[in-house]
């Protein structure tokens, strides 16, 4: 099309961008006004789904009145080409102020997400899911006003033109239920905030892939990596807020955008707030994490480990060896009565049986999940280390099965779960479940690492970690373990958990290869591996996959029940 060039009443003076449907700069002759012009092209006019969701989007965008969303002046048809008529902006959409690092101060930030909430609320109220929040359809005007922009795959709960099972939306920022093309609800968009909001703090996709097949998998199935945000310095109110945005079920997210406003404006009420001026304290450090807002522990008595260190990080980390153990002082001699009360103390928080050590997990609550639920477990012992290769063979010599010739001190991989539940039954053990591995590998604070919340590769025997060797390692190396002393529960190897799992179709897809059907055993390992990176060591992650498969890089480890006194004479309320 030659520029300038008459479109009705609207002369298209400069071409601004676009792809099936087109936005010009122009000018309103009538009206002497500059405007923005978006023309569906002769292809879209050609396809009856494009052009029917052009003539949606103006529609709903016509009925849109807000002070932070783009204001619609006109549509129709001219010539068979439907158009709409926007107000012409003039400033950067959120994406090039990003990029270019013009987004401002914390503060700054959080009031172009919070205009964007409102916008969000707004279009909620009116009954519209938009299906498309991202940087590029949200617009800063000079004056830090911001705008949402382009309904152009948007719904009402009553129209619906997509093809069901269709998944729909900018793959980076698409919510799981979209991905998996299931039914729409107000969530996806507080999913897509909270991708977005992430990403305004840190400058950076939360989740990338290189392929669309490998952003979907990590949309369903990895948790957000939160530190880009702590290192930030962002608020731990506000980091809360975008992990819950980004929930993977969308009924863990915030009900509503009321209810994102109402926390986005309480954070920003306190950033106004004059600072306080408390009496020094030591700062904390991700090894010593914040409580959760979920209720939190009870203040514990103080009472001296061992060895007298006075670092915070082992006054933290001695929570999960010594939190529910004893009611009378610091006495690890548990075949003495329990002080001076006569109770009898609980069970030894290690244990030597004739595969190696086990060391006790108290009973009583623990903080679950990326969302850090509470829940609550009876006290188990688990295997210190993972299950080697040495104490496979003892098994195989035992039963007439066929022995391995790898090292013995690695540990046994290239067996399924039905062959690891095997053996933890003839060792008179039992695979942990999922929640008692992740107790295990977290302790009752919430770690989203055994040794903190800090996603450090040289802590693991992971992709990354350039002081250890390539490929398993000992499995009494001492690296990705717990302040109680539990080896190797991050990296090494993934470890098989007693975990049922419903298969999502992209689990299936990615196990094709093996002929994987929804019907068969699916089961959960966790982990991570010595060739999988530091992220997927995360304490309350998992990856679903057949219990037939066998792996290089999948092992276990065992657990088994403690003694009924395990409940201990103490336990606390989370």
């Amino acid at each position: 099309m030659q520029l300038p060039v008459m479109f009705g009443k609207y002369e298209l003076q400069k071409f601004l961008g676009g792809g099936m449907s087109q936005v010009y700069k122009a000018t309103d002759t009538v009206l002497g006004r500059i405007v923005a012009v978006k023309v569906l092209t002769d292809e879209g006019c050609r396809d009856d789904d494009t052009k029917a969701r052009f003539l949606m989007e103006a529609r709903m965008s016509g009925n849109m009145i807000h002070d932070n969303i783009i204001r619609i002046h006109d549509y129709g048809e001219i010539g068979g080409r439907p158009y709409i008529v926007m107000e012409f902006l003039v400033g950067e959409d959120l994406r090039t102020a990003i990029d270019k690092g013009h987004t401002g101060d914390l503060k700054q930030r959080l009031g172009i997400a919070l205009q964007a909430a409102r916008a969000l609320g707004f279009v909620h109220s009116k009954n519209i899911i938009h299906r498309d929040i991202k940087p590029e359809n949200l617009h800063i005007d000079e004056s830090g006003r911001v705008r949402l922009m382009d309904f152009g795959i948007a719904k009402t709960q009553n129209f619906n033109i997509t093809r069901e099972g269709f998944a729909i939306g900018t793959p980076y920022y698409m919510a799981p239920e979209q991905v998996l093309g299931k039914p729409v609800t107000p969530a996806a968009d507080i999913y897509a905030f909270g991708i977005l909001l992430y990403e305004m703090l840190t400058g950076v996709k939360p989740v990338v892939g290189d392929s669309v097949e490998a952003l979907f998998y990590l949309i369903l199935h990895q948790p957000l990596d939160m530190a880009p945000l702590e290192q930030a310095g962002v608020p731990r109110e506000l980091v809360n807020l975008v992990n819950r945005c980004a929930a993977k079920k969308p009924e863990e997210r915030p009900s509503s955008f009321e209810a994102v406003i109402s926390e986005l404006e309480a954070i920003l009420k306190k950033l106004d707030a004059p600072a306080a001026q408390p009496a020094p304290t030591p700062s904390r450090t991700h090894e010593q994490p914040a409580p959760a807002p979920a209720p939190a522990v009870p203040p514990r008595r103080s009472v001296m480990p061992l060895v007298a260190i006075a670092a915070a990080f082992v006054i933290a980390a001695g929570v999960l060896a010594t939190l529910y153990l004893s009611k009378a002082g610091p006495t690890t001699d548990h075949k003495t009565p329990g002080g001076d009360s006569g109770k009898p103390a609980g069970p030894p928080p290690v244990i030597q049986d004739d595969f190696g050590q086990m060391i006790l997990v108290p009973g009583g609550g623990f903080l679950s999940g990326a969302n850090k639920v509470v829940k609550d477990l009876p006290a188990f012992y688990i295997d210190k280390t993972e299950v080697s290769n040495g104490m496979w063979n003892r098994f195989a010599q035992a039963l007439g099965k066929t022995t391995t010739s790898k090292p013995a001190d690695l540990p046994v991989t290239d067996i399924t779960y039905d062959q690891a539940a095997e053996y933890c039954t003839w060792a008179h053990k039992r695979i942990p479940t999922g929640d008692e591995w992740e107790k295990a590998a977290r302790g009752t604070v919430g770690w989203a690492y055994p040794w903190g919340n800090e996603p450090d590769p040289r802590k693991a025997n992971v992709k990354g970690n350039t002081s250890s060797p390539p490929g398993l390692q000992p499995v009494d190396t001492p690296l990705g373990a717990t302040p109680s002393g539990i080896l190797n529960i991050a990296g090494n190897a993934w470890e098989w958990v007693n975990e049922d799992r419903k298969p999502l179709p992209q689990s299936i897809e990615l196990f094709k290869f093996m002929n994987a059907t929804m019907n068969e055993h699916w089961t959960a390992i966790r982990g991570g591996a010595y060739d999988s990176d530091v992220s997927n060591a995360v304490t309350f992650e998992m990856s679903t996959v057949p219990a037939r498969l066998k792996g290089a890089a999948i092992g276990f480890r065992c657990a088994k029940d403690a003694p009924r006194q395990a409940a201990m004479n103490r336990r606390p309320t989370l």
